[in-house]
């Protein structure tokens, strides 16, 4: 691979393609650039109905991003009990739920003020 610079968009839309690929659910991309203050640029959000299938979306996201980009998550947390994964690609925080949890800490109204774009599945 070249030393181009990583985008975005393709980063993002490799994330939802692994997300896509092992069937996760309910999948929100957040816009958070206009909002002061923030800790990245976008959120992206998804549902998982098991810790096992969190998992798979979790290894799905790293393995395509790693095949077609090269590039890794710059940390990874909540892998132990997969209730809750985020893997944090600098610009792009990814946030697993299974759907319990998702439901419970309802990170969509925590920032009400991003413009939020639902993602159809393939």
């Amino acid at each position: 691979m070249t030393n181009k610079k990583v985008s975005t968009d393709d980063l993002i839309a490799l994330i939802i393609k692994g997300i896509d690929e092992v069937k996760g659910e309910n999948i929100q991309l957040l816009d958070l650039r206009d909002i002061e203050n923030t800790v990245c640029d976008y959120f992206i959000i998804c549902s998982g109905n098991s810790n096992t299938q969190v998992n798979a979306i979790s290894g799905s996201i790293q393995k395509i991003v790693s095949k077609e980009l090269k590039d890794k998550p710059w940390h990874i947390e909540g892998q132990t009990n997969s209730e809750w994964v985020l893997m944090d690609y600098v610009n792009v925080a990814v946030h697993i739920f299974q759907k319990h949890v998702r439901e419970y800490y309802d990170i969509e109204s925590l920032w009400g003020d991003a413009k939020i774009t639902e993602i159809k599945s393939v």
